[in-house]
């Protein structure tokens, strides 16, 4: 989560106060990761309309470069703003890593980001030896590398790509022997080396602790920030006054995705229990690069 108070950036008037009440809160991350972080703001502000737009179409982020992801989540933020959100939460770390300051220039709601748990891990974790495992994109940004800087000068990190988990999360395979094969090959390293925490360094990941659980036993303990990011939401809207009325219960969220829906469906259903439709959104930014990757 970001760790300075991003309610101290809106100094002038945002969404009229009488729309508070019905305007939705967006979330987006590339794919269906965000879903772990819509499940925390659910349970955190049930009182609160969401709007989720999975990028299934150019998933995932973390092999893409920087210049595309930006461009991504400024249309998307673009297009949540146009839907009448009045608070955008990037559930993406890698989008939070490659774009958010310039989006917070280029967008006029509130916006929240997400960052991998360094800061409570180095607190957390006995044995001084920590593991990190996120994308590529996210460990090599030097958002995540002043986090190491700043919070972890006594602790040895151990940092690990996790390629192929969002794949197998956007196809809702949370538990083949392919995914677990990928798990143990990970993360055991990281046992034989000490490690006593893991980070969960993208939204993707939380979807992945039960396997993960079942590898590490009671040896690591998990940080997911999914829960600190709710929590910031709701600092957020309730210091601009954004707050919805606690009166009733807010509809079922209303989830978008770019790509075939099936997948998204599933994943909310199973996952959340939440049986809401998928709309399929087109967002398209001008300049020729939002083209779905060849096969």
């Amino acid at each position: 989560m970001t760790t300075r108070d991003d309610a101290a950036r809106f100094d002038s008037p945002l969404s009229p106060a009488p729309a508070a009440d019905v305007a939705p809160v967006g979330i987006f991350d590339s794919g269906l990761g965000g879903l772990s972080v819509l499940r925390a703001v659910r349970a955190q502000l049930p009182h609160e309309r969401l709007l989720y737009v999975a990028d299934s179409l150019f998933a995932p982020y973390g092999e893409r470069d920087n210049e595309f992801i930006t461009e991504r989540t400024l249309a998307i933020g673009q297009w949540l703003a146009s839907q009448g959100a009045k608070a955008l939460v990037v559930a993406c770390n890698t989008a939070t890593a490659e774009s958010i300051a310039l989006a917070r220039t280029q967008l006029s709601i509130p916006i929240i980001g997400v960052e991998p748990g360094i800061k409570p891990a180095a607190h957390q974790s006995t044995s001084r030896i920590v593991g990190v495992l996120a994308t590529q994109v996210t460990l090599r940004s030097e958002r995540f590398r002043s986090l190491l800087e700043r919070y972890a000068a006594d602790c040895q990190f151990i940092c690990q790509a996790g390629h192929g988990l969002v794949e197998a999360v956007e196809r809702c395979e949370i538990d083949t022997p392919e995914v677990r094969a990928l798990l143990s090959r990970y993360i055991e390293p990281m046992l034989a080396a000490g490690a006593d925490t893991l980070v969960l360094g993208c939204t993707h990941y939380p979807f992945l602790d039960k396997v993960i659980r079942e590898i590490a036993g009671s040896r690591l303990a998990l940080i997911d920030t999914s829960v600190a990011i709710a929590r910031q939401l709701a600092r957020v809207l309730e210091a601009n006054g954004l707050r919805a009325p606690t009166n009733e219960p807010a509809p079922p969220p209303r989830l978008c995705s770019t790509g075939e829906g099936t997948h998204m469906h599933r994943l909310a259903s199973t996952l959340l229990g939440l049986d809401a439709p998928v709309e399929h959104v087109v967002i398209e930014r001008t300049g020729g690069r939002n083209r779905p990757a060849a096969a």
